[in-house]
């Protein structure tokens, strides 16, 4: 299952809203090699499930991802920070043994 955070769903609604997009948008989340650490997060906004996708619901928020990287995603929790070391989403994952220093890659 993957999660997003109270604020986190606070900042993705703003950003839909702002974006001028409807209900029928959910975010899409996926891994993919690069970064640093071997491999990094991707997330946008989508409105076309594909016949595979992994469809999780949480927080009121429709999060969905494709099979394989549901399998480096599970437990993992969207998070949104606006402290002082930078303001924007993250990723809370569990299955992480080892995160680079900016944050935005991952090695399992």
């Amino acid at each position: 299952m993957l999660h997003i955070s109270d604020r986190a769903k606070q900042e993705v609604d703003k950003l839909l809203k702002k974006d001028g997009l409807d209900d029928s948008y959910f975010v899409r989340v996926s891994v993919v090699a690069g970064g640093c650490s071997g491999m990094t997060y991707e997330m946008k906004f989508d409105n076309t499930s594909q016949p595979d996708d992994e469809v999780f619901e949480d927080n009121g928020m429709k999060i969905v991802s494709d099979p394989a990287s549901v399998l480096y995603l599970f437990g993992t929790t969207l998070e949104f920070s606006e402290g002082l070391n930078g303001q924007g989403f993250y990723f809370n994952n569990p299955n992480a043994s080892r995160t680079c220093g900016c944050g935005e890659s991952f090695s399992l």
